[in-house]
């Protein structure tokens, strides 16, 4: 392929197509390089904030899933909520939503080629995948957590501080609750999504390597909702969950979504900042400043980052962790701006 595309993008997973869409829309030659069938499933939470249906209404998707009214804080008898007033979140399965997006991309013209791409060549014209002959002018590493793109660019940094790890499981149960609830364990925190009228999907948070179950069985009051004849799905897993990137951009590479750089599922964004990130990236292709893609990121990204670090550490600080659900109980106020804020 000698000129080769526009724009190639490493990674068909929500990140990477949302960005073939806007790619699309910018008229944009685009392809997308993904090995996997779609739909692709993967570990994480399934609750859409309402950024994120706010994002997926101005692409023109519509994903059906189940309402959700805010986030809901519970630890033993104590427990605080709050509502988003911007407008609902959205309980989808991941499956789902990637089928939905992975449709509006063939729609949009976008081919998805069965391609991995774990290695890329780039000179001052372009970037080259090595034995696929495929060509860009610019390619988006939205490869995920460990990135390969990332990887071989020189964007990679070592992670710091306790590994934590994402485990999911969903069970046949009618919700209880239109709030996404988060319990809060000694160890752990489960996060409980409703996701329809007969389907929740339970996400476990932890820095301890230990089987689904064993785990769960720290949150009684909440397993026994959840009986294990009720379980409907395996389990999956994801992690270390913090990744940390140099920067988001090196030469004609850049890097959107998990790629981009994660800190932490604690706050249930990751698909907002995708959302975000990826329509930054694009933004600043067409305008000809792909140098401010990374001033955009971490302007968009920097009240998630600084909130769920600020939560993170708490959480591992023997003596501050038992008091963050009692303190958002006290504080209901500062509790709702900061859900908002997030939302």
């Amino acid at each position: 392929m000698n000129g080769g595309h526009d724009l190639l993008i490493a990674g068909g997973g929500p990140a990477g197509l949302a960005t073939a869409l806007y790619a699309a829309r910018a008229g944009l030659d685009t392809v997308v390089a993904e090995p996997r069938p779609a739909p692709v499933d993967k570990a994480c939470g399934e609750g859409l904030m309402p950024g994120a249906v706010h994002a997926l209404t101005a692409l023109g998707l519509q994903v059906a899933g189940h309402t959700i009214t805010g986030i809901r804080y519970v630890q033993g008898p104590r427990q605080v909520q709050a509502s988003f007033r911007q407008g609902p979140g959205l309980g989808v399965r991941r499956t789902s939503l990637h089928s939905a997006l992975h449709r509006a991309v063939l729609k949009a013209g976008v081919p998805v080629l069965p391609v991995r791409v774990e290695d890329v060549q780039q000179d001052s014209t372009g970037v080259s995948v090595p034995g696929t002959g495929l060509r860009a002018k610019w390619l988006v590493g939205a490869d995920g957590l460990h990135s390969p793109v990332r990887r071989s660019v020189g964007l990679g940094v070592q992670p710091s501080g306790t590994p934590r790890y994402g485990l999911r499981r969903h069970y046949a149960v009618p919700p209880w609750s239109a709030y996404v609830e988060v319990h809060w364990g000694l160890h752990a925190e489960a996060y409980v999504t409703p996701l329809g009228p007969e389907l929740v999907g339970v996400a476990l948070l932890t820095a301890h390597r230990a089987p689904f179950d064993s785990q769960l069985a720290h949150f009684p009051e909440l397993a026994a909702r959840l009986p294990a004849e009720a379980a409907a799905t395996g389990v999956r897993g994801a992690g270390p969950l913090r990744q940390t990137a140099r920067a988001r951009f090196r030469g004609r590479v850049l890097l959107v979504g998990d790629a981009a750089g994660y800190v932490d599922a604690l706050t249930g964004e990751g698909i907002s900042l995708a959302f975000a990130g990826a329509e930054a990236l694009v933004h600043n292709l067409r305008r000809g400043t792909p140098w401010r893609y990374e001033t955009d990121w971490k302007t968009a990204t920097r009240r998630h980052r600084l909130l769920t670090e600020l939560l993170v550490r708490a959480r591992q600080q023997p003596a501050l962790a038992p008091h963050i659900v009692p303190t958002a109980e006290r504080l209901p106020r500062v509790f709702a701006a900061a859900v908002n804020a997030l939302a």
